[in-house]
């Protein structure tokens, strides 16, 4: 299909005093660079801004990202006349994504889940935890209902009267405009987090995405890792507990493939979430490390040994477990041998480190 992007850049940005929105900076580029960005990375090729206030600024900023330019004359009448600027033009393709120059957070894989559910009839929303974001994927069929509705109750109001089709996703950045200056800082922080992601969207990615009994598990893990990481913390320690947290409620988001632990590190990967693809692809085994400091990857292995589903174990009962159902395979006792004896070293390191056995950490996060 043939599908186009607009970014909606017109209007006054009123409420954040001199800034100006499609040129304030968000990390290394503009939000209009930014919105421009997720969609190249998402495949299309087409994506135009419209504009309307501070034209020419706005003009040279697109240009810098080789984006096409359609004036709104009528932009004073607000957004939803941008909405039908961008809808004229657009009549030769098969749909077009929508998005405010002021939500430049989405995913790329959010824009990749709706090109996958177009069907060329169905709006298509990306909705977290039920809600809708941004962008709509709107069909050409729906271009008429735009271009004859006066604007009243805006392009949501239209579109409501379409078939709807709503994506689920697990990237909160469709919810997330920046109409204040505290939004603004909020996506700063969001930006550097990006990679890592949120535990409430990696919570929404597991349910998405892994059994109920894989998700259970990976819960357990999640908490055991973090409480781990929160003793050595207290020990001088620095380890990023959302980072930790979110990798260890992934790291079987691949299970029951080949070689799992290393898909699932490319699984994150694809989806953005870089930081959690070493700890993920390292979880089924891990030599100590030289330095004798444990990290998010070593917490992530050991947090996964010391538990069986969703219960507690001991890295011994885990493993004696593991032993008897090789009973004669003797390479496969040998490598089962080989994962235990790293646990333990990594148990070792953890206890030393700490003073306290992961037993006594472990049963105080329980009671506490």
């Amino acid at each position: 299909m043939n599908i186009a992007a607009v970014i909606l850049a017109a209007g006054f940005s009123s409420r954040m005093g001199d800034d100006f929105k499609p040129l304030m900076r968000l990390g290394d580029t503009s939000l209009l660079g930014r919105c421009a960005g997720l969609f190249r990375q998402a495949g299309i090729d087409a994506v135009t801004v419209v504009t309307g206030h501070r034209i020419d600024e706005v003009e040279e900023e697109a240009g810098r990202h080789g984006l096409r330019c359609l004036y709104n004359t009528d932009h004073r009448q607000g957004m939803y006349s941008s909405v039908c600027t961008a809808a004229r033009a657009l009549v030769d393709y098969d749909g077009f994504f929508l998005l405010p120059v002021d939500i430049p957070l989405v995913r790329p894989a959010t824009v990749a889940a709706q090109l996958s559910a177009f069907d060329g009839r169905s709006v298509i929303h990306p909705a977290f935890k039920s809600r809708y974001g941004h962008p709509p994927l709107i069909p050409s069929a729906v271009i008429p209902a735009i271009l004859d509705s006066s604007g009243h109750g805006g392009l949501r109001r239209v579109l409501d009267k379409e078939k709807v089709h709503a994506v689920p996703v697990w990237d909160r950045g469709i919810l997330l405009d920046c109409d204040t200056f505290e939004d603004f800082t909020a996506l700063q922080l969001r930006l550097t987090r990006m990679a890592i992601g949120e535990p409430v969207e990696a919570a929404v990615l597991a349910a998405q995405t892994m059994p109920v009994r894989g998700v259970a598990h990976g819960r357990a893990v999640a908490g055991t890792a973090v409480a781990l990481a929160r003793e050595l913390n207290r020990h001088g320690s620095c380890i990023d507990a959302a980072l930790t947290h979110n990798a260890a409620l992934l790291h079987d988001i691949a299970k029951g493939q080949p070689r799992h632990e290393m898909r699932g590190a490319e699984i994150v990967r694809e989806l953005g979430l870089d930081a959690l693809a070493e700890p993920i692809g390292f979880h089924r085994d891990l030599p100590p490390p030289a330095k004798r400091r444990l990290g998010v990857k070593e917490l992530v292995c050991l947090a996964d040994k010391l538990m069986s589903g969703a219960a507690r174990v001991s890295i011994r009962e885990r493993f004696g477990h593991k032993l008897s159902l090789y009973t004669g395979d003797d390479e496969a006792c040998a490598a089962i041998h080989k994962r235990m004896t790293n646990a333990l070293a990594l148990q070792e390191i953890f206890e030393q480190t700490t003073g306290r056995t992961i037993e006594a950490v472990l049963s105080l996060e329980t009671t506490s």
